[in-house]
C-alpha cells in the first residue's frame, strides 16, 4: 500500500501545523479552559468558515475539497497535537460522515453543505457500551399522532453543548434503528430536554449528558431509518475511531517535541540531560511508538478509502491500539522526563496526561479494538 502524501496533501498538512500553532498555543488553551470545559469560538469560526476544513473530506458536490480519509487523518493529527478546542472531531469526522452513509449522496447534500462550509456545529450521541451497533443505543421513539416521542438518554456526548444540531439515534416502536436531527437552540426551554455541561478530566473537549423525558418531536426530525439508520451508525463509528487515532497520533507527536526540547535545555551535574544515555533511549522508544502509530493510522486511512469494509476496520482497530500505546506512553514518559515540573500546572505534558487518559476510554477504547481483532483477525493461528 502507498503511503506517500501528495503535494496537496503535504501542503494541507503544513499550513494546518503553522496556522495551529500560531493560534492554538499553550497560552491559547490554557486560556479557554481555565474556567471550565469549552470551545474556543475565534478558532472554530476561523477554520470550519474561512479555512474551510469540515468540507476537506467532503465531496467536491457539496462544497467539498474531496480529498477523503487521508486529507481529513492530516487534519486531525495537528489538531490533536495542539488540543485545538473546537468540536472538528465530532462535526466533521462523526456527524458528516453518519448523515452522508445514513441519507446517501442526494439526500445528505442540503445537510452536508452547511456542514462544509461550518454553517453548523454538530454533535452526534454514541451508543454507550462504545459499539457501533444498536445494541447500546438507551433512546426510545415512539409514535404519536404528530411524530414521536423521545425517551432515554446518554451518559456524555461531545461537544453537546452550544451544537447548532444533534444526530440522536434511536429505537422505534418494532425496534427498527432510526436517527434524528434535533436542533438543541429550539428545544433549550423545554424542560423534557436536558442537556448539563460535565466538568472532565479533559477541559480541552467540553462533554455533556443528555435526557429526554419523552420529548415530542416533529416526524421530519426522524431522517433516516431501518438498515439505512444503522449502516450510518456504523460509518460514523468505525470512522470517528480511525479520527480518534490520527488526533492520539498528533497529541503523542506534541509530547516527544516537548521532552526533547527539555531535556535539551535541562542541565545537571554540568551537562544537558538529553546527553545522558538513559534519557536517550527513552526518548527513542517514544519515537518508535510514534512512528509505528503513524504507520498505522495513515495505513488505516488508505484502506477506507478503498471501501473494502472488512479489511479496513481491522486497519483502524489496529491503528486505534498503537495511537492509545502511544500516547499514553509518551505521555507519562512527558512527565518522567521533565522530572520535579513535570506534573506541575505551568508545563504542558499534564495536559496530553489527561487527554490520554480520557481519549483511551472514547469509543470503546484499546479494548474495543482489541476485541474486534481478536473476533475477526487471521485465526490461522489458532489449533482446534
Amino acid at each position: 500500500m502507498d503511503f506517500s502524501l501528495s503535494v496537496e496533501h503535504q501542503m494541507i498538512r503544513d499550513s494546518a501545523r503553522d496556522y495551529l500553532a500560531a493560534h492554538s498555543d499553550s497560552a491559547a488553551v490554557r486560556r479557554v479552559t481555565e474556567a471550565g470545559p469549552a470551545h474556543d469560538d475565534a478558532l472554530w469560526r476561523a477554520i470550519a468558515g474561512e479555512l474551510g476544513w469540515c468540507g476537506i473530506a467532503l465531496p467536491e458536490a457539496v462544497g467539498g475539497a474531496g480529498l477523503g480519509a487521508p486529507g481529513l487523518v492530516l487534519l486531525q493529527e495537528q489538531l490533536g497535537q495542539r488540543l485545538a478546542c473546537v468540536p472538528f472531531w465530532s462535526a466533521a469526522c462523526v456527524a458528516a460522515p453518519w448523515l452522508q452513509a445514513s441519507l446517501g449522496p442526494r439526500d445528505s447534500a442540503q445537510w452536508l453543505e452547511r456542514l462544509a462550509c461550518g454553517e453548523r456545529r454538530t454533535a452526534a450521541v454514541l451508543p454507550g457500551d462504545g459499539g457501533w451497533q444498536y445494541d447500546g443505543v438507551a433512546i426510545d421513539a415512539r409514535a404519536s399522532a404528530d411524530g414521536f416521542v423521545l425517551r432515554g438518554g446518554a451518559t456524555q456526548v461531545a461537544d453537546a453543548i452550544g451544537a447548532d444540531w444533534l444526530l440522536v439515534p434511536a429505537r422505534l416502536d418494532d425496534g427498527a434503528p432510526a436517527l434524528f436531527l434535533l436542533e438543541p437552540a429550539a428545544l433549550a426551554d423545554d424542560e423534557r430536554f436536558t442537556l448539563a455541561l460535565l466538568d472532565t478530566l479533559d477541559r480541552t473537549r467540553p462533554m455533556a449528558s443528555l435526557r429526554l423525558d419523552g420529548l415530542p418531536v416533529p416526524a421530519s426530525t426522524c431522517v433516516a431509518r431501518g438498515g439505512a439508520a444503522a449502516l450510518g451508525l456504523a460509518h460514523a463509528w468505525w470512522h470517528g475511531k480511525l479520527m480518534l487515532a490520527a488526533e492520539q497520533l498528533g497529541a503523542a507527536r506534541q509530547c516527544l517535541d516537548l521532552t526533547v526540547a527539555y531535556v535539551a535545555e535541562r542541565i545537571q551535574f554540568g551537562r544537558a540531560i538529553a546527553s545522558f544515555q538513559a534519557v536517550k533511549h527513552r526518548c527513542a522508544q517514544m519515537m518508535v511508538l510514534v512512528e509505528a502509530a503513524r504507520s498505522a493510522v495513515y495505513g488505516a486511512a488508505q484502506a477506507w478509502e478503498t471501501n473494502e469494509v472488512a479489511s479496513a476496520r481491522l486497519e483502524i482497530a489496529s491503528a486505534s491500539v498503537a495511537a492509545d500505546d502511544a500516547l499514553r506512553f509518551c505521555a507519562q514518559e512527558a512527565i518522567q522526563l521533565h522530572g520535579g515540573v513535570g506534573f506541575t500546572w505551568e508545563y504542558d505534558p499534564q495536559l496530553y496526561f489527561k487527554r490520554a487518559q480520557a481519549a483511551s476510554q472514547w469509543l470503546g477504547g484499546a479494548g474495543a479494538a482489541l476485541a474486534y481483532i481478536a473476533a475477526n483477525g487471521p485465526h490461522s493461528w489458532r489449533t482446534a
